[in-house]
C-alpha cells in the first residue's frame, strides 16, 4: 500500500478530483496549504505599499491506495494537475505499513 501526497494549484482540484475518480480511488484527504518551491512566492501591491508574499496558497491531497492503483494515480493526478506553468506542484509516494478501518476493524488493502 502506498500514501501518494500532492500539492497542487487549488483551481486544479475538481479536475483532479474527477479524474481520481475515473481512477477508481474511492476517497481522499484535502486541506488548503500555504508553501513555496522554485516560485520563490511573489510581490504584489496593496494601498500603494509593496509586500512580499512568500508562501503561495495551495492544496494538498493525500490518497491511500493499493499499489496494483498506484501508477492509475500518479497518472490521473499528474495529467489533471499539469498547466505547463511553473508551480504546478509535486508528487509524493511513501509506503504505508498499516492501515486499519476504525468502524469495522478491517486492516491492509481490505481498509482502504
Amino acid at each position: 500500500m502506498k500514501l501518494v501526497t500532492a500539492i497542487i494549484k487549488p483551481f486544479k482540484l475538481d479536475a483532479v478530483r474527477d479524474a481520481l475518480a475515473e481512477a477508481g480511488v474511492n476517497g481522499l484527504t484535502v486541506t488548503e496549504v500555504k508553501g513555496f518551491g522554485r516560485q520563490n512566492g511573489h510581490t504584489e501591491l496593496y494601498r500603494g505599499a509593496e509586500y512580499v508574499v512568500d508562501f503561495l496558497p495551495k492544496t494538498m491531497l493525500q490518497i491511500a491506495v493499493d499499489d496494483s492503483l498506484l501508477d492509475a494515480v500518479l497518472d490521473a493526478v499528474g495529467s489533471a494537475a499539469q498547466s505547463g506553468k511553473i508551480g504546478d506542484g509535486k508528487i509524493f509516494v511513501s509506503n504505508l505499513e498499516q492501515v486499519v478501518r476504525i468502524r469495522t476493524g478491517e486492516t491492509g488493502a481490505e481498509a482502504i
